[in-house]
């Protein structure tokens, strides 16, 4: 079973999304443990205070390196080392290859996932416990438990037993049919829908010219919308490739 650890002031938040879709079927299934901890649980005075101002001015408030650094320690003398990961603006972009290394690398270890929230972390906290750095996208968010939860499902639906069919995470957008591009279009029934029809290709039961139109217009889609994508491997975090290695 594969052990998440994630850190966080906001528990219920996170606990509430866990039960359902793809997580609640992991969970379920017994594929993956998620342990959500309060680091203000850790906090030693009877506000149970987890920021304070910044030194040398400025806006906000900035987390304190006490309550997360001691949580970190007390669920790595449970559970054991965690491939420890903070979700920060200033971190890795994330993508597919990073999850696919991710979900090879829970093998050999569980991964921790700190939230941050305010104006961020005191560096100390990071640097002390070698932290490494995830960022889900060039924006601003309240806190850190969306992208814990995105990087956590991710990951999640790539282990064996996740998905009802295994093609799923291997043909979806990104995927390794997909070449890493955007995925084809997809069509179900009715055959005609206000006057659009489905491709005909599709209602051929030709599986290689099924597979020929997929590809192209995978390719196609990825050219319009991503042309970024052919060039990006820029997916990994430091001492990581896109092979896992």
């Amino acid at each position: 079973m594969a052990l998440f650890s994630i850190l966080t002031l906001f528990p219920d938040a996170v606990e509430s999304y866990l039960d359902v879709g793809v997580l609640g079927i992991a969970r379920q299934r017994g594929i993956v443990d998620v342990q959500v901890v309060d680091f203000r649980d850790f906090t030693r005075d009877r506000h149970r205070t987890v920021d304070d101002r910044p030194f040398g001015g400025g806006p906000g408030m900035v987390l304190k390196p006490e309550p997360i650094v001691e949580a970190v320690e007390w669920i790595e003398a449970r559970h054991g080392a965690h491939r420890r990961i903070a979700l920060t603006p200033d971190g890795v972009p994330f993508g597919q290859p990073l999850a696919e290394s991710m979900a090879r690398d829970l093998d050999e270890r569980p991964v921790l996932l700190l939230c941050g929230r305010y104006e961020g972390f005191d560096e100390r906290a990071l640097a002390l416990l070698e932290f490494e750095r995830l960022s889900i996208g060039d924006y601003v968010l309240a806190g850190g438990e969306l992208p814990a939860l995105v990087t956590l499902e991710t990951v999640a639906r790539l282990l064996p037993g996740t998905l009802g069919d295994a093609r799923s995470a291997a043909e979806d957008s990104f995927g390794a049919s997909a070449a890493g591009g955007l995925d084809h279009p997809h069509f179900t029934r009715p055959r005609v829908f206000r006057g659009e029809e489905v491709p005909e290709v599709l209602l051929s039961g030709d599986h290689g010219r099924i597979e020929a139109w997929r590809k192209k217009e995978s390719e196609r889609r990825t050219a319009r919308v991503r042309p970024d994508l052919a060039q990006d491997d820029t997916n990994t975090l430091p001492g990581t490739t896109p092979e896992g290695g």
